[in-house]
């Protein structure tokens, strides 16, 4: 089922503003986005970036397009995102988690503009949307991949920031892995960082020296998959197939699939009908993709289908208990499965990583 929360009223009467009257529809929409690393990251960005040109394609002479690439987070991506609200962009994309607040601030002061925000939570005015995917769904899969192809019985996890999508995809890493072998360890290797390929590489190689011999990401370059295809040691590709880059290596990888997206808010805005909503979609819709299952024995490759098809299907979720934290403590009892408000504010680590989350 289709996840997209329309929260214009409720957020207008909490905020005690009176709601916009509906835009007219637009000839032709000018859609700027705002990039944290570069396009040819091969990793989030490149993905957004290949969203952006399946609207064009899609849209056609309906649709101009702008972006700014390698914009960081904080007062420089305030700058970036005043600065295309100035120059005429009916609908901006704010693609990184540290842009939410820039986001709100510069919507507040161009109310004609339509921001949309990715993997934020905060709609403060009416003309901010949010955005994210269930990445956690494929993360499952990936943990039991990564058990069931492990001779050590443990794997490495470069993590890049302690914000809540990323706990979930390490949790739900580790409940897959688990749910193949109890007893499988996962190491932790925080980054600070989305993109830096000296940095993502430096941790893929430390954690190969401690003995792992399957890596997994959420940071953007595809330094962690070369490394390990130097090492030979498995790996999986993270917002994008990387397997040209791990040809031997990869085993799957998650890709976001922005681009339906994009085409649905434009077009809304080309039709007037854009309103504020909340968005978070998985495999069912289509936002979260497995590449082709490659480098496995064809039995592993039909559990990671079969559990794939659970989770598209609604058979199963990812967070099912029981489930307990890091400390001992219960989460969710036998059966109980993790509310969406739940695991948007995700926190702490559960039971079996051996790893302390970054203050």
């Amino acid at each position: 089922m289709k996840k997209t929360l329309l929260l214009l009223a409720a957020a207008t009467a909490l905020a005690g503003i009176a709601a916009p009257a509906q835009a007219e529809g637009m000839d032709k929409v000018k859609a700027c986005f705002v990039y944290v690393g570069p396009v040819g990251d091969f990793g989030w960005s490149y993905q957004h970036d290949q969203g952006r040109k399946y609207a064009e394609e899609k849209l056609g002479d309906k649709l101009e397009t702008a972006y700014l690439e390698s914009v960081p987070e904080g007062a420089d991506s305030e700058r970036a995102i005043e600065r295309f609200a100035r120059s005429g962009c009916n609908i901006i994309f704010t693609t990184s988690f540290g842009y939410m607040d820039p986001t709100n601030k510069v919507a507040k002061d161009f109310p004609d503009v339509k921001f949309e925000h990715a993997t934020g939570y905060k709609t403060e005015h009416p003309n901010v949307s949010t955005y994210d995917s269930k990445f956690f769904q494929g993360r499952y899969v990936i943990g039991q991949i990564a058990a069931k192809m492990s001779e050590t019985g443990m794997a490495g996890y470069i993590a890049s920031f302690p914000i809540p999508e990323v706990v979930q995809g390490i949790n739900s890493f580790m409940l897959g892995a688990q749910s193949i072998n109890p007893d499988f360890k996962l190491k932790v290797v925080w980054v600070n960082t989305w993109f830096d390929p000296g940095k993502e590489a430096d941790a893929a190689k430390a954690l190969l020296d401690q003995g792992v011999d399957v890596l997994t990401q959420h940071t953007d370059s595809t330094a962690p998959m070369q490394v390990a295809a130097e090492r030979g040691a498995h790996a999986f590709g993270q917002a994008s197939d990387m397997i040209a880059f791990g040809p031997e290596t990869q085993l799957t990888a998650i890709i976001d699939d922005w681009g339906p997206y994009y085409v649905e808010r434009i077009s809304a805005v080309l039709e007037g009908t854009w309103e504020q909503s909340r968005t978070w979609d998985g495999m069912a819709e289509g936002h979260v993709v497995m590449a082709p299952y490659t480098n496995m024995p064809d039995d592993v490759k039909a559990m990671a289908e079969e559990t794939e098809a659970k989770i598209t299907s609604g058979e199963f979720h990812p967070f099912t208990g029981p489930i307990m934290k890091q400390d001992g403590s219960e989460w969710l009892a036998e059966g109980a499965v993790a509310e969406d408000g739940e695991l948007a504010g995700l926190n702490f680590y559960v039971k079996g990583i051996d790893d302390q989350l970054p203050q």
